[in-house]
């Protein structure tokens, strides 16, 4: 499968990543943990500005009509910025389905609108407090919340840069039955999207730490040790990203082959995340730990991230489906997942 990016494709990911970089950095996001808030209205204002909060709607809903590998390699820089707004929940899962449901919602008309998103599987909803409205399942259909109708109540999180809540309300726009599978496979696929950042982020904190503190005379990055713990994060990542970009190529096939590919992707990608974070840390030493150092926040995201559309469970439940009750081999495992939906 070749993952060569087009020029489109490379300009939005470039994009994406100075905005990011300009505007979302350590001092930005520490201001924030002091005021305790998880949403900057400037950063946001640019990044609609930019058409990023647009890739997936449909153009007849004032989108660019983009598909999922677009999204993901924005998802992949918004990662390795650590975004806490709500650019995955809200642009690339809670809007699209808000199109397919009520094409015409004056939301939609606003690249800035934010739309939050509670579906069953998760117990909270993430970056309800800066939403204009919440989409909810219910039984399969979905009920738009606006943000005014909707009390909040905090829920903690290992994160501080990404809150939850839980929602409870007495009024709602009941707009039918929903695509929740869709919304699953597209969060889960841009969860992993976003793992990847963060891994990659990670080494990228721990090398140029490794480079600058000194032991015994010489760079800590100069010894065995370091490089392995480091080199072993690297490969990790690089053995996610295929699995990751596969994924999303083969998303809109909707069937258990996608799914399953959907799912190893957010498993392999978080694992990488995880390790990586781990390995940085303990670059870092003892103060990796400390709110000092900035690669803990990407260790929590992590954590965050992989318990959010499904546990690791869930994801190799789904993993567990097609490799047991479907067949295996070379004429099957590689065909084109269209050919066995």
């Amino acid at each position: 499968m070749d993952f060569t990016l087009s020029d489109e494709q490379a300009m939005f990911a470039g994009t994406a990543r100075a905005l990011f970089g300009d505007m979302c950095g350590p001092d930005q996001w520490r201001a924030m943990m002091h005021d305790q808030v998880a949403f900057d209205a400037t950063r946001w204002a640019a990044i609609a500005e930019n058409g990023l909060s647009a890739l997936l709607l449909p153009e007849s809903a004032g989108g660019l009509g983009l598909t999922e590998i677009d999204f993901a390699l924005i998802a992949i820089e918004a990662g390795y910025a650590a975004l806490p707004e709500p650019l995955v929940e809200s642009a690339g899962v809670a809007m699209p389905m808000l199109a397919s449901l009520a094409a015409d919602h004056a939301l939609l008309a606003d690249p800035a609108s934010i739309v939050a998103i509670a579906p069953a599987i998760n117990p909270a909803v993430a970056s309800a407090d800066g939403a204009q409205a919440i989409l909810v399942e219910r039984e399969g259909r979905a009920l738009l919340v606006m943000r005014a109708d909707a009390r909040l109540t905090p829920v903690p999180t290992i994160d501080p840069l990404r809150r939850l809540f839980t929602i409870a309300f007495d009024t709602a726009q009941d707009l039918g039955p929903a695509d929740w599978d869709l919304a699953l496979d597209r969060a889960a696929l841009f969860a992993a999207a976003q793992g990847m950042g963060l891994a990659q982020r990670c080494v990228d904190l721990a090398v140029a730490y490794a480079k600058d503190r000194t032991q015994f005379g010489k760079p800590i990055g100069s010894y065995q040790a370091v490089k392995h713990h480091l080199a072993s994060a690297q490969v990790a990542i690089e053995f996610a990203r295929p699995v990751v970009l596969a994924a999303a190529a083969v998303c809109p096939a909707r069937d258990i082959y996608a799914r399953a590919r959907i799912s190893e992707a957010k498993l392999v990608a978080l694992a990488a995340a995880d390790q990586a974070a781990r390995a940085a840390i303990q670059v870092h030493g003892a103060m990796g730990y400390s709110w000092e150092v900035d690669v803990h926040l990407f260790l929590k995201r992590a954590l965050a991230l992989t318990q959010s559309w499904g546990t690791p469970h869930f994801h190799r439940a789904r993993v567990a489906a097609r490799v047991f009750n479907r067949p295996l081999g070379p004429d099957t495992t590689f065909a084109r997942e269209s050919n066995h939906a």
